[in-house]
C-alpha cells in the first residue's frame, strides 16, 4: 500500500490542489522513528501514479477540505492499493508540518509557490 499526501491551499478565493507527495518509509510504519531518525524514509512528488488515480485524489482532496469546512490550508492523506486501484482516505491534516522534511511547503512550491509566497498567503487567510 502506498502512502500519499495532496496539500491545498486557500489563496484568495480559490483553493490550489497540489501535484501528489508520496512517503517511502524505511521501516514497515512511517512513525517517529522512520520519519525523524532513519535517513532512509524519503518524501516526494510521486512520478509513477496513473493520471487517473492522481485525478481521483485531488478531487477528494479538495471535496473533502470543502465539506469539512477547511479554512486557510490543509493536507488530506491516502493510502493507495495499486493492486485494486482503490484509494482510501487516511487523514485530513489540518495543521501540517513546516520543517525542513514537511510535505506540504513542497508540494505547494511544486505548484509555483514558493516558501515566502506560501507565508504571505497563510498570513493573508488569518486577518
Amino acid at each position: 500500500m502506498r502512502e500519499l499526501e495532496c496539500a491545498v491551499l486557500e489563496s484568495k478565493g480559490e483553493l490550489i490542489v497540489s501535484q501528489i507527495g508520496e512517503i517511502k518509509s524505511a521501516n514497515l510504519f512511517y512513525d517517529y522513528e522512520a520519519k525523524y531518525v532513519n535517513k532512509e524514509s524519503k518524501t516526494m512528488i510521486s512520478k509513477d501514479l496513473p493520471e487517473d488515480v492522481i485525478d481521483k485524489i485531488r478531487g477528494y482532496a479538495k471535496q473533502i477540505f470543502e465539506h469539512f469546512y477547511c479554512n486557510g490550508y490543509a493536507r488530506i492523506d491516502f493510502f493507495y492499493e495499486e493492486e485494486t486501484k482503490n484509494v482510501y482516505i487516511n487523514e485530513i491534516n489540518t495543521i501540517p508540518g513546516f520543517t525542513s522534511i514537511s510535505m506540504y511547503p513542497e508540494l505547494i512550491k511544486n505548484e509555483g509557490i514558493s516558501y515566502q509566497e506560501l507565508i504571505t498567503i497563510l498570513i493573508e487567510n488569518a486577518s
